[in-house]
């Protein structure tokens, strides 16, 4: 299974994508989507990011896509502008029709680090750990991307085991 991770952003998108062989879980790869300078229009940035996920879709076609949900701060504009970018991310991945979850920030913090107020460090840390790299992947967004595919595998590793489970009363 290949899963294409996503944390949004409007000047920069992290993605990581992982897939399970041979019962190792690998990084195929990560990075980030880079947006037009500031003073880009919110158009023009939003073309980019589905200009370029799609690219990545035909890339890497992962099986599944997972995207963190929409943490609301007290910044309204920046909220908004993120909201933007999920929807053409959201769009990009449900034309490609692949399967897509949306996790909240902090079960993406819990299914990596086991503490939903984890630290992005800690998470980070954590990232590196589960899939034996020698160093935290940089930027830090693509970090997070990778972040986002990881909790959708564990998601999916306990789906699967629950329905085994279940299968077996």
């Amino acid at each position: 299974m290949r899963i294409l991770g996503i944390d949004p952003g409007t000047a920069s998108v992290g993605y990581g994508v992982i897939e399970e062989q041979d019962g190792q879980l690998i990084m195929v790869d990560c990075g980030v989507i880079k947006t037009a300078p500031s003073d880009g229009s919110t158009a023009e940035r939003l073309q980019i990011i589905f200009t370029e996920l799609n690219r990545l879709l035909d890339e890497f076609r992962p099986d599944s896509a997972a995207v963190e949900e929409l943490f609301f701060g007290r910044n309204i504009t920046t909220a908004i502008k993120v909201g933007q970018a999920r929807g053409v991310l959201l769009l990009a991945i449900a034309n490609a029709g692949i399967p897509i979850a949306e996790y909240s920030p902090p079960k993406i913090k819990e299914a990596v680090s086991g503490y939903g107020n984890a630290s992005k460090q800690q998470v980070q840390f954590m990232v590196q750990n589960m899939l034996d790299l020698d160093e935290i992947p940089r930027p830090d967004d693509a970090a997070d991307g990778l972040a986002v595919a990881l909790t959708h595998y564990q998601w999916h590793r306990f789906q699967a085991l629950q329905n085994d489970a279940d299968a077996s009363y």
